[in-house]
């Protein structure tokens, strides 16, 4: 596994999961923090935001959801990336998928499969994160979890899926703080 050519992924930043909206995870503030501390520290040569938005013919249960989340799929500013990252997004691509995995979209899978390691960060731990993750683990790239850099629903639900994780370590996936990672 190289380690010198690590992809930063930045999982569904967007303003739905702030403090006091709908979705609002724990720590999406914190985590967008530590995002930029890794952006800034330019330890990972690529950076890739995703986002997710509805699609207009969704198929299967997606339809279900687009329709119990209409008014949130049609809220402008709920579907925007958060303003810490504002700045990082002048620089680096943003991707747009109707699915929970970022490794869905082509770019972001055909990135990954270049790079050494995939450094996940982002929202929400326990379902868009989890399941980019587990595709990634899927597809043979071997995954960085930032715990401090993922925000979750709950600290239950941000602790089963590191426990879901930690199984999974330090074969295909290690889980790290983004201080542990910035001096690995």
């Amino acid at each position: 596994m190289r380690t010198d050519n690590d992809l930063l992924l930045v999982i569904d930043m967007q303003n739905i999961y702030t403090k006091g909206q709908h979705w609002a995870c724990l720590d999406t503030e914190g985590a967008a923090k530590r995002i930029n501390s890794v952006i800034n520290c330019q330890k990972c040569k690529n950076v890739i935001f995703t986002r997710f938005l509805y699609t207009e013919n969704p198929v299967g249960v997606w339809a279900d959801y687009n329709q119990k989340y209409d008014k949130i799929n049609h809220d402008a500013w709920a579907n925007e990336m958060v303003p810490q990252l504002s700045e990082a997004l002048q620089r680096y691509p943003l991707y747009t998928k109707s699915v929970y995995s970022s490794l869905a979209i082509p770019e972001v899978y055909a990135a990954a499969m270049e790079a050494g390691r995939v450094v996940v960060t982002g929202v929400v731990a326990e379902c868009c994160v989890l399941s980019t993750v587990l595709a990634l683990m899927d597809a043979g790239i071997y995954v960085v979890y930032l715990t401090d850099g993922v925000s979750g629903l709950t600290r239950e639900k941000e602790a089963a899926t590191e426990l879901i994780l930690s199984g999974l370590s330090p074969l295909q996936v290690a889980l790290m703080t983004t201080e542990e990672y910035l001096k690995s």
